[in-house]
């Protein structure tokens, strides 16, 4: 069985517009959270990684003049060959400002990768999966390795935050929190509510239920806040199966 990620391009329309690319690279190398398998939508084979990703993104359009680039672990992992093609249509296409994903262990080549879009006068904006500020839950529990407890800190590298909701331990209020300190510390935060897969966390039902009724309405119209009910909100992502 061969499992293959269904949908790699889309155009967000709500809130901050862009369009979004998840493209393929050779995985994330921290691969100790307890709660995610994301790098499994990797390859060792960079041929084909720039293969595929040439395809989507040669999809890009450049209709909001902002690209969003995603993959299963950070810009650091993508060859040379895709970073080179994402320059070169962000240039093609008009893009004014480009996102992409980092882990903490990589934050020292954040100045480098905005400088190489700058002198092109593209804007780069970086998330980083913070997944909870209380540092202590977050490394004992979830393993996320972010080596410091200071929000300010990390804010210094990193523009947006991403946060996990939805998982054993959490309340109402201390998601409340979370999302607080990421509006008071970076540009952009994005709640993404625990979905099951094969890791040791799995999603609380009655924590999800304490977001749905106390935190989500608080936060759905902030247009500073997104919010992924499900993995594949923003329209990319999703596994179909198919058998040799």
């Amino acid at each position: 069985m061969d499992n293959e990620i269904e949908n790699r391009y889309s155009v967000i329309t709500e809130k901050n517009k862009r369009e979004i690319v998840l493209i393929r690279g050779n995985g994330c190398r921290w691969r100790k959270c307890r709660f995610c398998d994301y790098h499994l939508d990797s390859s060792t084979n960079q041929e084909e990684n720039d293969a595929l990703n040439a395809v989507e993104i040669g999809k890009i359009t450049g209709i909001y003049s902002k690209l969003e680039v995603i993959n299963s672990g950070s810009f650091v992992d993508l060859s040379e060959t895709t970073m080179n093609r994402i320059v070169e249509v962000c240039v093609e296409k008009k893009i004014a400002e480009v996102h992409f994903e980092c882990h903490w262990m990589h934050k020292e080549a954040v100045a480098l990768l905005r400088k190489r879009f700058a002198d092109l006068g593209i804007r780069v904006k970086i998330k980083i999966g913070v997944e909870t500020f209380d540092a202590l839950f977050r490394e004992s529990y979830l393993m996320k390795g972010i080596d410091t407890d200071v929000p300010a800190e990390i804010a210094a590298y990193f523009d947006e935050c991403c946060l996990l909701q939805g998982i054993p331990g959490q309340t109402a209020q201390t998601m409340t929190r979370d999302i607080e300190t990421g509006l008071e510390h970076f540009d952009r935060v994005c709640v993404n509510i625990m979905q099951e897969n094969g890791k040791p966390i799995k999603p609380d039902p009655r924590v999800i239920e304490a977001f749905v009724k106390e935190v989500y309405p608080k936060y759905k119209d902030n247009v500073r806040v997104d919010i992924l009910l499900e993995n594949t909100a923003f329209g990319v992502g999703g596994v179909t199966t198919n058998a040799k």
